[in-house]
């Protein structure tokens, strides 16, 4: 029987989502795109899941679209399927109310590349390639990259990327601000999953109005953002939480969050 195109796993708080195409890098299809939906949609069901990591399986995270699809298409059906299902799944990943979390292993593509543009934090392997290599076939960035590229790095850097279809290695990502860290290969794991217990610790309500509170901001001007800001961490302080924060540091013990 064919193994599950994306496998999720549970592991303590986080559940690990792996996209599992390792025979063509993990490229992104259309059952691939409904599988990856899917498991985030699971772990969004998960009460329990406080953090969400994406990884591949094999030697790449996602070395980009299924180009023998790519190629099968015209435009209006590509718009209305496979582009509206990417977008559609990646805005979800984006939007999530839980921290997410890219463990970068290798080849991130074109969609890979889009794909850990969706999330909030990223890590990556030494051995890591990023980049958005659409022009070279005559296309460009569809899956969001060309929007939300230029939104986290420059804007001259983000137009040669995608101008020339440029590869670059994770240390080059991160001096670009693309990734948070780069990490030894056989230490990815064990970095990822450290972050994400540190991060599991903390309330899963404020981590929701927190990134919530980042991503309506970041569209608003400033005077805006901060009025937003003003009002939401009001919601916070009506919260157990926030009182339960605040006596486990007067009581000098760790504070047990519930989510309330």
């Amino acid at each position: 029987m064919r193994e599950e195109l994306v496998r999720y796993e549970r592991r303590g708080a986080m559940a690990l989502i792996t996209i599992n195409r390792p025979e063509t890098l993990n490229a992104l299809d259309m059952p691939t795109l409904a599988a990856l939906d899917a498991r985030v949609a699971e772990a969004e069901a998960a009460e329990d899941v406080r953090v969400l990591v994406f990884t591949g399986a094999g030697r790449a995270f996602v070395a980009g679209g299924d180009i023998a699809d790519l190629n099968s298409r015209q435009g209006l059906p590509h718009y209305q399927e496979l582009a509206e299902r990417l977008h559609r799944t990646f805005r979800r990943i984006e939007c999530c109310d839980r921290p997410t979390i890219a463990a970068v292993n290798g080849w991130a593509l074109g969609g890979g590349t889009e794909l850990l543009l969706c999330t909030d934090l990223r890590i990556a392997a030494a051995s890591a390639k990023l980049g958005l290599p659409e022009i070279t076939l005559g296309l460009f960035p569809g899956a969001g990259g060309s929007q939300r590229l230029m939104r986290q790095v420059p804007v001259c850097i983000a137009k040669e990327l995608m101008f020339t279809g440029a590869r670059i290695d994770a240390a080059e990502a991160q001096r670009l601000g693309l990734i948070n860290r780069v990490v030894p290969d056989n230490e990815l794991m064990t970095e990822v999953t450290k972050l994400a217990e540190v991060i599991a610790q903390k309330s899963p309500l404020v981590l929701k109005l927190l990134k919530r509170t980042m991503s309506d901001g970041a569209d608003m001007p400033l005077p805006a953002a901060l009025r937003h800001e003003q009002a939401m961490i009001g919601l916070v302080l009506d919260s157990a939480d926030a009182h339960e924060g605040c006596a486990a540091f007067l009581e000098k013990r760790l504070a047990a969050f519930r989510g309330a």
